[in-house]
């Protein structure tokens, strides 16, 4: 009998949901004990290692996720903004860690998250990645250093198959920009330009999304004036960076008190 915290995931079949499952597996620090789908997926019912096309692990892709979270110490999910506030309703039930890679949630829909935090942790981060968290706290630094000379412009690339824009990822960096000038994001960001727009505001944030092919992410904050350019960029080439820090945020959190927190705290930032 292993005294490993038990970790599900859900939306096991997504790309993100089978390398959650192998960063699992490879862990010798967690064990999977469930795999979550939607009702009426294909993969409901099988072993999930049969259908991801291996050997078979022991574990039964469910629809039922209380009943999965029920037998864990932490969940994995990386799904959809309403998908993930009902999983924050049933982890909370459960008392497992909920870690959050969740991106296109709405200020609404985050606020929604606080009446589970009181019963249990929740960990969100737009990104779970060591590199994206040191590239904020340096953003934030820059910003503060820089005045309004200097515009900033977050650009951010990913794969064809992103649904939201701009990703969480250069959400996070706008605000950490924003917090380094001591201005609310929602006061100075730019997130779109089409057409005769006139010339750029003075002091604000811009962003540009791009999407193609299979970019895993691609993000940079530059800081641009009258004959200079300072540009911080963080290039994600493989998934498994997010499958990591995603299971170091779960055992991070297996002893904290209920709250809300973010990579930041996981990596004492």
């Amino acid at each position: 009998m292993t005294h490993l915290p038990g970790i599900v995931v859900t939306g096991a079949s997504g790309r993100m949901g089978q390398m959650l499952i192998q960063t699992v597996l490879a862990s010798d620090k967690s064990q999977l004990v469930g795999a979550v789908e939607r009702p009426g997926h294909d993969w409901v019912g099988q072993d999930v290692g049969v259908a991801m096309g291996g050997a078979s692990l022991g574990v039964v892709v469910t629809d039922e996720p209380l009943e999965a979270f029920t037998k864990a110490q932490a969940v994995l999910d990386f799904t959809a903004p309403e998908a993930t506030l009902a999983f924050a309703e049933l982890a909370a039930q459960a008392r497992a860690v909920h870690v959050i890679g969740t991106t296109g949630m709405s200020d609404e829909q985050i606020a929604r998250l606080e009446p589970a935090s009181r019963h249990a942790v929740i960990v969100r981060a737009g990104n779970m990645s060591l590199g994206v968290n040191l590239l904020m706290q340096l953003t934030k630094r820059v910003a503060a250093a820089l005045d309004d000379d200097f515009d900033i412009e977050v650009i951010e690339s990913h794969h064809s198959n992103k649904v939201d824009a701009p990703s969480g990822t250069a959400l996070m960096l706008g605000e950490a920009a924003a917090e380094g000038r001591g201005v609310a994001l929602g006061d100075v960001a730019d997130r779109g330009r089409d057409g005769l727009t006139g010339k750029r505001k003075k002091g604000d944030i811009g962003f540009v999304a791009i999407r193609g092919g299979d970019i895993v992410g691609e993000h940079d904050v530059m800081f641009a004036a009258p004959g200079e350019r300072i540009v911080l960029r963080h290039i994600a080439t493989d998934r498994k960076v997010f499958a990591r820090g995603a299971l170091k945020a779960a055992l991070w959190g297996q002893d904290k008190a209920p709250g809300e927190y973010d990579m930041l705290d996981v990596l004492g930032l």
